[in-house]
């Protein structure tokens, strides 16, 4: 059906932006040292933006994790349980790399502060020098959850603090179980 309403054609455009969107594969790449509710957040937020999403925890050996690969992995699969679009991987390549091994054109990536901006935009323009179609989408948490980092959580592990608060109950008893 054609018409000249312009209202019309712009709600037919939004329709096919959003269905364009819907049929994409994200990308979650980080550490996850370990994975926080400000991570749970972020991948709660892309929950509802994306048809599948990827949380990517990266080797990150020069980062020296407090916590294995294979730990890290189980958290994150832990903690994402709830959410069947989710899956979990583990990588130690380029994100480029990866995106063209999954057939991903997202990355999404969350931002606290002015600081995590500053270093997000040139990973993003790195990447994207790299894989031109390569799009990076920035989502900011919950401001409950915006003083929440795996180094706050780490900080307070290294004193034995109270971090339940900060992580997934299925996550705080990994940890638990990992520590004792």
């Amino acid at each position: 059906m054609h018409t000249d309403n312009p209202q019309f054609s712009i709600l037919n455009l939004q329709c096919r932006f959003h269905r364009r969107i819907q049929m994409k594969t994200a990308i979650y790449p980080g550490t996850f040292d370990p994975i926080t509710n400000g991570h749970l957040d972020i991948i709660s937020r892309a929950f509802n933006m994306f048809d599948r999403i990827i949380v990517a925890v990266a080797a990150s050996e020069a980062k020296k994790p407090m916590f294995t690969l294979e730990q890290r992995i189980q958290m994150v699969q832990s903690a994402t349980k709830a959410f069947p679009k989710v899956e979990t991987i583990g990588f130690d390549k380029l994100l480029v790399d990866l995106a063209d091994d999954l057939d991903a054109n997202i990355v999404v990536r969350g931002l606290r502060a002015v600081s995590d901006f500053e270093y997000e935009l040139q990973m993003g323009y790195a990447n994207a020098s790299l894989k031109p179609d390569l799009e990076t989408i920035y989502l900011m948490p919950s401001l409950n959850h915006a003083f929440v980092s795996s180094s706050v959580v780490r900080a307070i592990l290294a004193y034995d603090g109270k971090i339940d608060h900060l992580v997934a109950p299925d996550v705080h008893r990994i940890i638990r179980e990992i520590r004792s």
